[in-house]
């Protein structure tokens, strides 16, 4: 993992440029941890929102992968660019990064940036997931977050991927029940792509994919 220091220019240019930006007084990665943009009044949120989605057009594939090979803070934010910008060509990178799960939050980028892409591919690596984490209550990781990513890219696709999580006594409410304050699976991927669609400037959607 290659960690911020004055002997690594390029990372630590990365992370100025794309991590450490501020709006209304708090770093760009704060923004995005736990999706806390969608808390500020509107013209914070949009302003927020468009120099994200000038920045996902902006950075460079070298840049993302510099920032993916980091710590958490860069990490999550490489993989909402990645997502905004619908970059799929990352899609294993992102969905290998969600299975080993090495550092906290970065999950919740990965799980945005799968539903962003929104085919069967990205559904695989979210069930690849499920299917680890939901059998380790002691995992409070980001099993919210990629149901909810599942949830979404089934809507898209006509799908019914997360139904076999979701089914009663299934593996969600099993780890859902063993956490110490359950709670229902959310659709809030669908109100976190919409935004993202909202500031993304006009281009071919992908096509869903069976």
């Amino acid at each position: 993992m290659r960690l911020p220091c004055p002997s690594d220019p390029e990372l630590i240019d990365a992370i100025n440029r794309y991590v450490k930006p501020t709006t209304q007084g708090h770093a760009r990665y704060l923004h995005l941890l736990h999706a806390n943009f969608r808390r500020e009044d509107e013209s914070e949120r949009t302003a927020f929102l468009r120099a994200l989605s000038a920045a996902a057009r902006k950075i460079t594939d070298e840049e993302l992968e510099i920032l993916l090979e980091s710590e958490w803070r860069s990490r999550l934010t490489a993989a909402w660019l990645i997502g905004f910008d619908r970059r799929e060509h990352f899609r294993d990178i992102l969905g290998d990064a969600l299975l080993a799960s090495q550092l906290c939050f970065s999950g919740q980028g990965y799980c945005f940036a799968l539903a962003r892409f929104g085919t069967h591919e990205d559904a695989q690596h979210l069930t690849a997931y499920l299917d680890y984490y939901l059998q380790r209550p002691d995992c409070q990781y980001d099993q919210h977050w990629a149901i909810s990513a599942l949830l979404h890219i089934d809507s898209r696709t006509g799908r019914e991927d997360a139904a076999s999580f979701l089914a009663p006594g299934g593996l969600w409410h099993q780890w859902n029940e063993a956490q110490f304050s359950p709670s229902a699976p959310s659709r809030f991927m669908d109100d976190l792509c919409a935004l993202a669609e909202q500031y993304t400037p006009a281009h071919d959607m992908p096509e869903a994919s069976e």
